[in-house]
This record gives structure tokens, C-alpha cells and sequence, in this order.
């Protein structure tokens, strides 16, 4: 992989483009039959081993969530001909599907990260691809945003991963024009699709994405598991998640939240998984008393123990940064330019540190 000079988010990719290069953004809803119920169990439809969930899985009702979707400028849903990459973009503790898009403000009356991408697209930086917004609690109180250390809601955010790989990856792969279909199961298929697909996550949804993508512990309330915080959050950890580097190939996490594991877990699962992840990109401001603790446990030892299973590795600090959409815009806009640049798996390693 060609190092790319990575930049601050230029001026200019704040405003918007000419009406005819805007994407367009879409609310929808889906059915979610993996998440957890009012009892803590969790709900499913599918064969989980009891100890790999770390609680017990029960049949249940499924639930209706809702996730935000953008499509990139000329998008045809008629059009048989195009296909599409997709990004997951997930949110912080507090946020929820709206957040990268409200949360995150508007510039000339479009929402800011819509602005970065019509952008970086329209200026050929990118190729167009579909963004979705989910949100990341599941649970049957996923519209409750609280944070309540005992609450389902919370315990959804570690629960994720069932959804993401049941429920929600194939809606949006059956529903829209994407390159991935996660119904083709074959060895070809899996190594294929997984280049197609790419997640990244700001705070909470930064720890998801090391987590539960790269395979790190899940949490739950110490009520519950009887044991003693080591964040002094009300957490501990219960079971290491199964990871899904088998649909992942590039994995973005921005100031990720404490509960993230340490880097030396991370890269223990990676190196175990069959698969290898060809793009991490980490990034957090030096002045985020939140996240800059556990950005810098996740990164101790994780290259070490990864080994050749990550090529391409990325550790970016942002001058002055705190816990906000400065950082996280400037992380989105890197990270997306270094994704779906496929050819460059069998090029050596490289890692890039730098401050911006």
C-alpha cells in the first residue's frame, strides 16, 4: 500500500457539493432477532453456544430497529449494472443511529459527514460506496441512551456483533446493490466479500469495532458477574467475542471508549483468526482525558502479537484533540481513503505513526 499523506480534513470537504453530487440519506427499519431481552438473555434465531455468548440464548419475538443509510450521488436502485463497497459507521455511548449525521452538525444546511464524503467522492478521492448508521444497542431497549452501568440497553452495545452478522449486514446486502452477499458462504466467496465491507466506530463504537470485530472481551455489570470494575465503571469483562475478521477486511476505531481490550488480546484473537486484516486505523485526540487511557492500552503489544495477520496499521494522533467530531471527522475521512484500495494484500506490512 502506497503510504498516503494524511491530512486534516480540508476546509473545503466541510461544505457542501453541488446539488447534483449530494448523496442522499434514507431512515429505514429492519427486524432484529439477535439481541437482548428485558431478562438479559439473549434472544436469538440461530445455534450459539451458550458458552461463546457468555449467557444464556432463548427463542424470542423479533424486535424493529431502525439504522440510517446514505447513498452516494446517481445511485439507481433500478440500475442492475453498479455495485457498491459499504462502511458501518457506528456511534458513542449516548448517541444512536442519528448521531454521525446530527450529532456531528451541518455546514450550508447538509449534515457535515455527508459533506466529507459527496467530497471526497466527487473529487475522485473515493469511489462511491454505501455508508450505514446503525444503532449499535442490542437490545429490546435500543432507543434508550442512557448510560446505566445495570441497564440492557448498555449490555447491548456488547451484543452487537450477533446482529451485525445476522440481521443487519443482510438486510443491507439484500436490500441494496452491494458488491458483498453474505449468503455466498464458499471460500472464494467469504475472501471476496469481506474486501468489499468496512467498519469503524467513534468511541463506544470504536471499542465495538476492536472488540467485537477484531475478538475482545465482552462486558457486562458487575451486579451481575460479581466481580470487581477495573474501569470503575460499573463493568467488568465476562467472554472473549468470536471476532468477525471472516466479514471485516478494515477496521477504523476513533478514541475508543474504555472497555476496549488491551492490544494484547486484540492482536492474540486476530492472529488466531483464518482470515487477516488487511487495514487498521486507530486515532484519538492527546488531549482526550475519555479515551486517551484506553487508545493507548489497545495499541500496547497489539502489532507484537498480531504479527503477520494485520498489514497495514495506523496509529494517528490528533494534536490538541479532545472527545468530538473534530477527531472523529479527521479519523473518517483518513480512514476512508485508505479502504477498498484492493491489490495490496500480498505487499509486506507497514505501519504509519504519526500526529496531525
Amino acid at each position: 500500500m502506497k503510504i498516503m499523506n494524511l491530512t486534516s480534513v480540508p476546509a473545503e470537504y466541510l461544505k457542501s457539493v453541488n446539488e447534483e453530487l449530494q448523496g442522499t440519506v434514507q431512515e429505514v427499519s429492519y427486524e432484529v432477532n439477535n439481541y437482548i431481552h428485558l431478562s438479559r438473555q439473549l434472544v436469538t434465531d440461530r445455534n450459539i453456544d451458550i458458552r461463546s455468548a457468555g449467557r444464556e440464548t432463548v427463542a424470542g419475538d423479533a424486535i424493529l430497529k431502525k439504522c440510517n443509510i446514505y447513498l452516494p450521488a446517481g445511485y439507481d436502485p433500478d440500475d442492475t449494472t453498479v455495485r457498491y463497497n459499504t462502511l458501518y459507521l457506528l456511534h458513542g455511548v449516548g448517541g444512536d443511529q442519528n448521531d454521525w449525521l446530527s450529532g456531528n452538525g451541518k455546514v450550508e444546511g447538509r449534515f457535515i459527514v455527508c459533506n466529507i464524503f459527496d467530497n471526497l467522492i466527487a473529487n475522485g478521492d473515493i469511489d462511491p460506496l454505501i455508508i450505514v448508521f446503525p444503532n449499535g444497542r442490542s437490545a429490546h431497549d435500543w432507543t434508550d441512551s442512557s448510560f446505566n452501568s445495570e441497564g440492557t440497553n448498555l449490555l447491548g452495545f456488547y451484543y452487537f456483533d450477533y446482529e451485525l452478522r445476522y440481521d443487519l449486514v443482510p438486510f443491507i446486502e439484500s436490500n441494496y446493490k452491494t458488491y458483498a452477499d453474505i449468503t455466498d458462504r464458499s471460500p472464494e466467496g467469504i475472501l471476496y466479500n469481506r474486501t468489499r465491507r468496512a467498519i469503524a466506530g467513534l468511541s463506544m463504537g470504536g471499542m465495538q469495532a476492536l472488540n467485537l470485530i477484531l475478538g475482545g472481551y465482552r462486558y457486562d455489570s458487575t451486579r451481575f458477574t460479581g466481580t470487581k470494575s477495573s474501569w470503575d465503571n460499573g463493568l467488568d469483562k465476562t467472554v472473549l467475542a468470536p471476532g468477525m475478521i471472516d466479514l471485516f477486511t478494515y477496521v477504523g476505531a476513533f478514541s475508543n471508549a474504555p472497555t476496549s481490550s488491551d492490544g494484547k488480546v486484540l492482536g492474540t484473537s486476530l492472529a488466531s483468526c483464518n482470515y487477516e486484516l488487511h487495514l487498521l486505523y486507530m486515532t484519538c485526540g492527546d488531549a482526550d482525558d475519555v479515551a486517551i487511557a484506553s487508545y493507548a492500552n489497545s495499541i500496547d503489544g497489539l502489532l507484537d502479537q498480531a504479527g503477520n495477520h494485520l498489514h497495514h496499521y495506523y496509529q494517528i494522533l490528533i494534536k490538541d484533540g479532545l472527545h468530538d467530531f473534530n477527531v472523529w471527522n479527521n479519523g473518517v475521512y483518513n480512514y476512508s481513503r485508505l479502504i477498498f484500495r484492493n491489490g495490496d494484500e500480498d505487499q509486506m506490512p507497514d505501519v504509519v505513526r504519526k500526529t496531525l
